[in-house]
Order: structure tokens, then C-alpha cells, then sequence
């Protein structure tokens, strides 16, 4: 997401970074080029305006000009305006009273509405254990009310059955009923939607928040369609009274103009971004780390946390035993290539992770893509039990061997060979350290810490990318490396984990 815009502003910044000092004329020049970038992303003309004069004040001033490190400064005071125009702080949903708490989706017809009720159920019931009942109150769209009772199925939450011939309003009374009576935690009611706004779709939605007086109305938006996405927004919010909206198809938005000027224009918080077609493809909206990812910073809290719900507890025990005795075979670097694939592949990875923008460019000019995992995977399935556990075995006849059974070539296998010895050095280190102790003085990059040289060096050398090319600290573990210490977040979140 915001790859157009994120490639733009970075091209801006590192020409700053690269001039040792800077004079009110290159800063001036460099917010026209931002001007530019977020125009050409579809921002809002008013929200660009109103940016580009508070950081161009800012960043004008003796303290920044006159600093050690100019550039950085400006790169800084960026990022911040770009996270209070993104809305400061996550906005989370108001649950905190007595059940049900009543959540109602409305938005267009073909945004994403159901799916999204859907997915906002599973992660409420999954990541907060709540007993969540869906109601669809669409009678107008054909098999609507079927469509939510199927993704209930599939979610495994439940849904109110249908009553052939009842309106929305009496549908939503005995939604609130049924979710009463049985004790549900939350009750979402899906609205039905129009292919544009008009006077009937309000009325109707107006009806049903009288009926079923909602702690929260969300607004789902499809952030592809842009300033249409925000003109939406505007028009439900003069009508409705939101408290929040839900982008969908975040990962297929290039430009990002919705996600940006929703926040101004509205005055309402983005609270979720859906991030693609599964039913756990949803993200609570954070504006630092949004922004994070649009200056190329990553999002190293969010790779943790996707890790940490995609990566299996006995597989992460196993490895951690393994790894205070400095011990690391073909086996566990196969369970780390799937544990990748889990969370989304390279693709997804590089996109939370410091400094991996132009590594990612690299690697699809190369033709290293999340193929490459695959093929990896297949190297290793081609060994016997004996070679995994031992890779020094692996002779030039074996490696022939497994080659043609892989369907790739001998220098695949040594490339392949490589990056293991690679990583079981690293484990080696990790053991001298202090074992998992150690780890904390490599997510602060010090001496020792996992370097380019590690699986990143490897990873260079499968499709030879230049040196340099993966960023310092691309480890087999999320979050490891060179990046000038654990950010506060991180912090939190990892000592949360203990």
C-alpha cells in the first residue's frame, strides 16, 4: 500500500539526507516536491494546502537548519504531521457497555460491507473473546442475508436466521432481542447498501439507528476509488452521525489519497484497514505506523504482533531450545521460510520492515519473489531426513541428486546451503550472547547484533542482488537488527509477551 507515494516522498528525502547542510531554498524546493507527490497520490487540494504550510513553517526554522543533521529533522517533522493528520492515535471500538455492545456497518453498495462485518466479528471473537452475533438488514441486494449466514459459517460466528419478508427495522429489533436473550457480547448489524446516496438509503439507516441506538456506526469505504471515497465519507457523515470508518482494499491502493484525507476532511477516526481477501485480513487503523510505512520507516510493532499470531507456540519453543544451544538445521530454516509464507510473504514482509523498499525493488527486478520461498521449500523436501539434520553430508552427488528431484539447479542448492550456514552462524552468536538474552542487544543494533551479513547477506546472494541490498538486521526473526534501537512500541509489546 502507498508504494507510488512512499517511492515519490523517498526519493525527496534521501536527496536531503545526502547534503550535509541545508539553506531555506532546498527545504522549499523539497516541500514543492512533496506538494507534488500527495497531489499525484489524490490528497485532497485543502489537506495538501494546509500539510505542506505547517511542515514547510517548521522546517524552515533555525533549529532545523542549524542542526547536526538537518535532513533527518525535516524527515521527522514530515512524519509527524503526517501522523496527525492520519488521526494522532488509534481510535478503538467503544465496547465498554452493558451488552450488547451494538455495532452498525453502512456504506455504499459493492464496498465491502458484508465482508467486512464479517471480519470485524472474527478478530472481535478472536483476539478479545467476544461472543459476537451478525445481522444482515439487507433485503434488497439478492441472497445478501444468505451471503453474511455463509461467512458466518465460515468464521464460526453466529447470525441471525432469516425471516423471509422482514423489513430492516423489524429485522434489527429482533436482532437486539436475540442478542439479549442469549447473552451476546456484540451485535453487528449489516445495512443495506445503494449504488450512490440517496434519500431513501438515509431514511432507512436513520430508522434503524433510532431502533437499534448503535455505540458505533462504522462507514465502510473502497480506498481505490479515492476522492470518491472521501466525497462518500462526507455525505454520510452530514446525515449519519459516524464514529468511525473501515478502508477496504488498503493493499491494492497504491496512492493512498483516501487514507489521507479521510481524517481531515471528515473529522471522523479511520479505525480499520482491510488488507486483503481473507477473513483475518484486517488491521486496526494506526496513524504512526501507516505513516511509518509511507516514509519507508516499516512497522516493526506490526510485524511482531502479525508474528506473533501467525507463528505456532510449539514451533517457536522448539526453535528457541535449538537456539540456546546454537544449534540450527535444514528443518528449522524450513519451518522459517513457511512461518514468511503464513504472514504474508516477502511482498507483505518488506512493506513492515525498516529500510526494505528498495530491497523489494531489487529483489522483483531479480525475480526474487515469494516464489523463491516455494522453491526453497522444495530444495529441503528433496533431502532425506539425515541431510536436513546434517547438511555437511551434502557432497556434490547429493547435491545432483536433489537438485533433480527439486526441479532447480546445483547452484540453487548451494545458494540454498549458503543461506543455512548463514543463519546457523547467526544462532551460534545468539548462544555466545546469552542465548535469548543476547537478543536484546541486537534489536539495539549494537556490536554483534544480526547484520547484512547474516540472512540478509544470503538472501543477496540467491538472485545476486548488490551488497547492501537487504537492509541491516534482515535476520530470520522479525525485528532483529541494525536499526538504531527498539522503538518504544516494540518495547511494550514485547514485554507484554514475557
Amino acid at each position: 500500500m502507498f508504494d507510488k507515494l512512499s517511492d515519490r516522498l523517498g526519493g525527496v528525502f534521501d536527496r536531503l539526507r545526502g547534503r550535509g547542510a541545508l539553506n531555506e531554498a532546498d527545504v522549499r524546493e523539497a516541500m514543492r516536491e512533496v506538494r507534488v507527490a500527495l497531489l499525484e497520490a489524490d490528497v485532497a487540494l485543502p489537506v495538501v494546502r494546509e500539510f505542506i504550510d505547517k511542515v514547510t513553517e517548521q522546517a524552515v526554522g533555525a533549529q532545523v537548519l542549524k542542526s547536526v543533521t538537518p535532513g533527518q529533522q525535516v524527515v521527522k517533522i514530515v512524519n509527524d504531521a503526517l501522523v496527525e493528520m492520519l488521526g494522532a492515535e488509534q481510535s478503538d471500538l467503544n465496547l465498554a457497555v452493558a451488552p450488547p455492545a451494538i455495532i452498525m456497518m453502512v456504506g455504499l453498495q459493492g464496498s465491502g460491507k458484508t465482508t467486512t462485518t464479517a471480519k470485524i466479528a472474527k478478530m472481535l471473537k478472536a483476539k478479545q473473546g467476544k461472543k459476537v452475533l451478525m445481522a444482515s438488514l439487507d433485503v434488497n441486494r439478492p441472497a445478501a442475508q444468505e451471503q453474511l449466514g455463509t461467512l458466518g459459517t465460515q468464521t464460526e460466528v453466529a447470525t441471525l436466521p432469516i425471516v423471509q419478508g422482514q423489513m430492516p427495522v423489524d429485522i434489527a429489533k429482533r436482532a437486539l432481542q436475540a442478542a439479549k436473550l442469549q447473552g451476546f457480547d456484540v451485535l453487528i448489524l449489516d445495512t443495506a447498501g445503494r449504488l450512490h446516496v440517496d434519500q431513501q438509503l438515509m431514511d432507512e439507516m436513520q430508522a434503524v439507528a433510532k431502533v437499534a441506538v448503535p455505540q458505533e456506526i462504522l462507514l465502510v469505504v473502497d480506498s481505490l476509488t479515492g476522492q470518491d471515497a472521501v466525497n462518500v465519507a462526507k455525505s454520510f457523515g452530514e446525515r449519519v452521525d459516524l464514529t468511525g470508518i473501515v478502508l477496504t482494499r488498503m493493499d491494492g491502493d497504491a496512492r493512498g489519497g483516501a487514507a489521507l484525507s479521510m481524517r481531515a476532511i471528515t473529522g471522523k477516526p479511520i479505525k480499520f484497514a482491510g488488507v486483503g481477501e481473507k477473513l483475518d485480513a484486517i488491521e486496526a487503523f494506526n496513524p504512526s505506523r501507516v505513516a511509518g510505512r509511507i516514509l519507508g520507516m516499516g512497522d516493526v510493532v506490526g510485524l511482531v504482533e502479525r508474528a506473533s499470531e501467525m507463528v505456532e507456540k510449539e514451533d517457536a519453543e522448539k526453535l528457541a531450545a535449538k537456539m540456546a544451544k546454537g544449534q540450527f538445521d535444514m528443518d528449522d530454516l524450513r519451518t522459517q521460510f513457511r512461518q514468511m509464507t503464513k504472514m504474508g510473504g516477502l511482498g507483505a514482509l518488506a512493506g513492515m520492515m525498516p529500510g526494505m523498499k528498495k530491497a523489494k525493488q531489487a529483489m522483483d527486478a531479480s525475480g526474487m519473489n515469494d516464489k523463491l520461498l516455494v522453491h526453497m521449500d522444495a530444495i529441503i523436501g528433496s533431502m532425506t531426513p539425515k541431510e536436513r539434520a546434517k547438511p555437511e553430508l551434502l557432497n556434490a552427488k547429493r547435491k545432483i541428486r536433489i537438485a533433480k528431484g527439486s526441479g532447480m539447479t546445483v547452484q540453487d542448492v548451494n545458494k540454498l546451503i549458503k543461506m543455512h550456514q548463514e543463519m546457523a552462524s547467526a544462532m551460534k552468536r545468539i548462544r555466545k550472547m546469552g542465548g535469548l538474552k543476547g537478543l536484546a542487544a541486537m534489536f539495539g543494533g549494537g556490536k554483534g547484533g544480526l547484520g547484512g551479513g547474516d540472512l540478509g547477506g544470503a538472501m543477496e546472494g540467491m538472485h545476486g542482488l548488490p551488497p547492501g541490498a537487504m537492509p541491516p538486521g534482515m535476520g530470520g526473526f522479525p525485528g532483529m537488527g541494525g536499526g538504531g534501537g527498539m522503538s518504544p512500541d516494540l518495547a511494550r509489546l514485547l514485554n507484554k509477551k514475557k
